[in-house]
């Protein structure tokens, strides 16, 4: 009980590290686009830790030898060729952009964002470290990971937020535990004909499982899953009816998966 708690704590600060993070670059890129937008041709990810520590030296205006940065940035998925055409492409585009007037106040706030942000990198990266050497001790994390479209960091989140399985008496009681049951409104004579979820149960638990869904539907992840949502699209339920029910029918060959200790049989 007190891995899965631990776990859980993990993740839901993981989750509002990582809310925080989006807004963050939501503003950066809004910045950008006014300080330095030619920026945005260098990199693929602007936001990925080089691209980061490589534009914070650009405001800074403290560099001579781009190639020796990023080369001291990079990861083993890039090679040298690929940092010496990026250091030459920032050159070109620097030499343009040093001639352009710009505001110091929207600098500063550029850079000061930029810190915020490769701090927040830096601690998401320990959280999924501490999550992922707490998930090796749990056999739960890797029974969820045999399922088709869920990765480590979504596996950890749904176990933490479920916790010991055997507290649940049927799969029904799990799906009504996530508040994806259906709720049945009436008032006297009057039976409301379509009927929507509860809500009532775990948010953090729903949101993991419409995510999961989403990711074994992508590329036909899940061909299960990918199957039963194209069989309520003909019904002609709309989309989010449609994936709601899919994570209704997740949640019951999670209840199986982890009641047998068993992985996802595809």
């Amino acid at each position: 009980d007190e891995m899965f708690t631990e776990l859980q704590h993990l993740t839901r600060q993981h989750e509002f590290v990582t809310g925080i993070f989006v807004q963050a670059k939501l503003n950066s890129r809004a910045l950008l686009e006014q300080v330095f937008p030619a920026y945005e041709q260098i990199f693929y990810n602007v936001f990925s830790t080089t691209s980061l520590t490589v534009l914070s030296h650009c405001l800074e205006g403290s560099v001579t030898n781009w190639n020796e940065v990023i080369q001291g940035n990079l990861g083993r998925s890039h090679s040298k060729r690929w940092a010496h055409e990026k250091a030459r492409k920032l050159e070109e585009v620097l030499n343009e952009w040093r001639e352009i007037r710009r505001s110091p106040a929207q600098s500063k706030a550029l850079l000061g964002m930029i810190s915020l942000l490769l701090a927040m990198i830096r601690q998401l990266e320990e959280l999924e470290k501490q999550m992922e050497e707490l998930a090796e001790n749990l056999p739960e994390v890797e029974l969820m990971r045999s399922i088709p479209g869920i990765g480590t960091k979504l596996a950890a989140a749904i176990v933490a937020e479920l916790g010991d399985v055997k507290q649940f008496r049927d799969a029904k009681q799990l799906v009504a535990f996530a508040g994806l049951d259906p709720g049945i409104f009436s008032s006297g004579k009057f039976t409301a004909t379509s009927t929507r979820i509860t809500k009532r149960g775990s948010k953090r638990l729903r949101r993991s499982l419409y995510l999961a869904v989403q990711c074994g539907m992508r590329k036909n992840a899940n061909a299960r899953i990918r199957s039963y949502y194209e069989k309520k699209r003909k019904e002609g339920k709309p989309y989010k009816v449609a994936v709601i029910a899919c994570a209704n029918k997740l949640l019951h060959h999670i209840f199986a998966i982890l009641q047998k200790g068993q992985p996802y049989q595809v």
